[in-house]
């Protein structure tokens, strides 16, 4: 799986050699489905992805 809904927010694999980079994002946090962080995924929520080219960023 590379990308995903779950309930509102995006869900998202990042390489790991991106991650650091990527959640400097305010609009991003790790996935953490599972009540810890899931290595490699992410959530961005809704207002990270409003217009068409923060979706595809």
């Amino acid at each position: 799986m590379t990308v995903g809904i779950m309930k509102n927010d995006l869900m998202v694999r990042v390489l790991n050699s991106e991650i650091e980079t990527i959640m400097q994002n305010p609009h991003v946090r790790p996935m953490d489905f599972t009540k810890k962080p899931v290595k490699e995924f992410i959530y961005v929520s809704p207002d990270g992805f409003k217009t068409e080219e923060e979706l595809q960023h």
